[in-house]
């Protein structure tokens, strides 16, 4: 691949586009919007202007709802010879292609793809470069599916630095609404407890509540978009946990009874609950897609000052001590903040030690 046109300069498309041109690939830009186009061009995604004949690849990245129309209008206008697109939802763009009268022969040269990585903010300026690697991209070819498009595929997500995934279009939209449509609602539905609770609760959320509804502040007119494509695997899921749900609260009601019968069936009710919560998170995987790793945590209180971070992560680097991950608490209406270095147990007492003979707080 030496040429790319990647229609839709949002967050997906800009990044792609980031991520060729650190490749070489000589990227156009086209968008509805030609201001956004413009934007992405500023920041080094490619150029704006038209390509003066096909391309060896278009990357489709507008919204679910309007794959179909996009990738016809290329399709048929010849504008590359192959085509992908990276919507989060694949059953319905391929059903709205066929509605739409393309044939097998005209889709051969098109493969659904689905980078399964995002941040809250969208448009171009949140895009950047990095935003695929290690993560999971899913391919869904067809039968129809030529073996040159399905290469160029997996030249982008190689030069995105992402772990290819084939899956059945079907199949790929009953796992999102699993593990990203039903998610999300759901922490917007807990985030809509807060719009409009007191002041005094609300200066109390610490880095739990922070957790649950980090994802609540993604643009709502995109994921309306989501949603609408996806709509049924998605209330599947919501169906099941409203009964889940339903038997919590009977649960917890039953720990104010005042018969000790009931109150020992809701605490067990509830223990069951948390249970197969802990049960399904063990699942969730870590750190390069492995299995999760048991990690233990090293506070340090640090103020909120340029360069304490990079200061606690070189002198760990001098103790030795890998870091596996990071989480950072605020303290509400301090200067200041808890970091939690995640580490190996065995590295506990040498980072513990390490940190406190640089002068560092170290919190238990």
């Amino acid at each position: 691949m030496r040429t790319a046109l990647v229609i839709g300069t949002g967050l997906i498309g800009t990044s792609v586009a980031l991520a060729l041109r650190s490749r070489g690939i000589t990227v156009h830009l086209a968008d509805h919007d030609p201001g956004q186009a413009r934007t992405a061009a500023a920041l080094g995604a490619g150029t704006d202007s038209e390509p003066e004949g096909p391309v060896d690849l278009a990357v489709i990245a507008v919204p679910p709802a309007h794959v179909a129309e996009a990738l016809a209008e290329a399709i048929r206008g010849g504008v590359a010879r192959g085509y992908l697109d990276v919507a989060s939802v694949k059953g319905g763009p391929a059903r709205a292609l066929a509605e739409l009268g393309l044939g097998e022969d005209e889709l051969s040269c098109y493969i659904g793809t689905h980078p399964m990585s995002g941040r809250e903010r969208s448009g171009p300026l949140a895009a950047g470069a990095d935003l695929f690697e290690g993560r999971p991209w899913v391919l869904t070819p067809s039968r129809s599916t030529d073996t040159e498009v399905l290469n160029l595929a997996l030249e982008v997500i190689a030069f995105c630095r992402a772990v290819p995934v084939v899956m059945d279009a079907e199949a790929h939209d009953r796992a999102v609404a699993l593990v990203s449509h039903m998610p999300h609602l759901v922490s917007g539905l807990v985030a809509a407890r807060l719009e409009h609770a007191e002041e005094s609760a609300v200066r109390l959320c610490g880095q739990g509540i922070r957790d649950v509804t980090r994802i609540a502040a993604s643009d709502p007119r995109m994921w309306v978009d989501i949603l609408s494509a996806n709509p049924g695997p998605v209330a599947d899921l919501l169906s099941e946990l409203a009964a889940d749900l339903d038997g919590t609260v009977r649960a917890l009601r039953a720990l104010e009874s005042a018969d000790r019968a009931e109150r020992g069936a809701g605490t067990e009710g509830v223990r069951e609950i948390l249970r197969r919560g802990n049960a399904g998170q063990v699942r969730v995987p870590g750190k390069h897609g492995a299995a999760p790793a048991v990690y233990e945590s090293v506070a340090v209180l640090i103020d909120d000052q340029p360069g304490q971070l990079a200061r606690i992560f070189a002198d760990a680097g001098q103790a030795g001590v890998n870091v596996e991950d990071v989480r950072i608490e605020h303290a509400t209406g301090q200067q200041a903040g808890l970091v939690q270095l995640m580490v190996e147990p065995s590295a506990v007492p040498v980072l513990t030690a390490a940190l406190r003979d640089r002068g560092w707080s170290i919190r238990q």
